[in-house]
């Protein structure tokens, strides 16, 4: 009888995964992925051109039955445990990322700054079950839910989404978040204090894809106060995007109203920034007609001033 349950335990043992029941509570273990990494400490420069913060670019490929997915990030060096700038250059290397979310262990090799191997990822049950506890599911009611949530614990580790950054966020008392809006919020740098200010300016019911917005063009609270004391605070979000993205300032504002133009709205004004219609080009157009209207302005830059009267 004692011989059976050894060799039932050591067969249980072999399984994939273990299940763990607590009363009504099923904790899954998945095992760790692995995959492949490249990396290059020789990236000085981002997408745009702008200089880079990180030290090392790092790139991840997993296989999959699929296709494959990727993730690539910078890094500094004092995010990876046994990887510096010295050994980063030439030669056999053995490092870690360890986050809330798991932990990555690389092996591999570098040449002249450029580097290549496998990795193991090994995501901490412990951390996925206290998110959940706070509304924080990520494995999703899918077909593929285990292969699902190995890709999203992938994502939490890298991206470094922590217990502290849930608490943060839902502290801010800002309605229904998930765990995408978790991922949004530490790529984004989004925290209840930013929350906390855009609501203030009048928004109040902003959802997180118009606080990535927001993010993303660089929106905060001194910038919507600018477009209040322009006069249009009444016109929504969106119209704060717009402004935003075809730099609409109070002084390009006070320069079309100096040269003559009046009662203007924020299409009007987008307008007049999408086609360049600055207040050089208005005194020059109201010599010849003083009730020229935003419209016939937008013609004479697309046509010319001889064609505008045939459009």
């Amino acid at each position: 009888m004692l011989q059976r349950v050894k060799s039932t335990a050591a067969i249980l043992v072999g399984f994939a995964f273990i299940i763990i029941v607590f009363g009504n509570i099923v904790i899954v273990a998945q095992t760790s992925v692995s995959g492949t990494w490249t990396a290059d400490t020789n990236e000085k420069l981002d997408r745009e051109g702008n200089k880079r913060e990180s030290e090392i670019h790092l790139n991840l490929e997993r296989k999959r039955d699929r296709g494959r997915s990727m993730h690539g990030q910078g890094y500094k060096f004092s995010d990876l445990r046994g990887l510096t700038r010295e050994n980063s250059q030439n030669g056999t290397v053995r490092f870690s990322l360890v986050r809330e979310a798991g932990t990555f262990e690389f092996d591999g090799t570098f040449t002249n700054g450029k580097g290549s191997g496998n990795f193991v990822f090994t995501p901490d049950q412990g951390f996925f079950s206290s998110m959940k506890a706070k509304g924080f599911d990520f494995a999703k009611d899918d077909d593929d839910n285990d292969r699902n949530f190995d890709e999203r614990a992938m994502s939490a580790a890298l991206i470094n989404v922590t217990s502290s950054l849930a608490d943060d966020l839902l502290s801010a008392n800002f309605g229904k978040l998930d765990a995408d809006d978790l991922f949004k919020a530490a790529i984004f740098k989004i925290d209840s204090k930013f929350m906390a200010e855009m609501k203030a300016t009048g928004f109040p019911d902003l959802k997180m894809e118009e606080l990535v917005k927001a993010r993303i063009f660089k929106i905060d609270a001194d910038y919507v106060k600018q477009v209040h004391e322009m006069g249009f605070s009444e016109k929504g979000f969106e119209s704060l995007v717009k402004f935003r993205i075809f730099k609409v300032t109070p002084e390009f504002l006070s320069e079309l109203k100096a040269a003559g133009l009046k009662d203007l709205d924020s299409e009007d004004i987008v307008k007049c920034r999408i086609f360049k219609i600055d207040a050089e080009f208005v005194r020059k157009a109201k010599t010849e007609n003083p009730n020229v209207t935003i419209e016939e302005l937008v013609k004479m830059k697309i046509f010319g001033k001889k064609n505008r009267t045939e459009i």
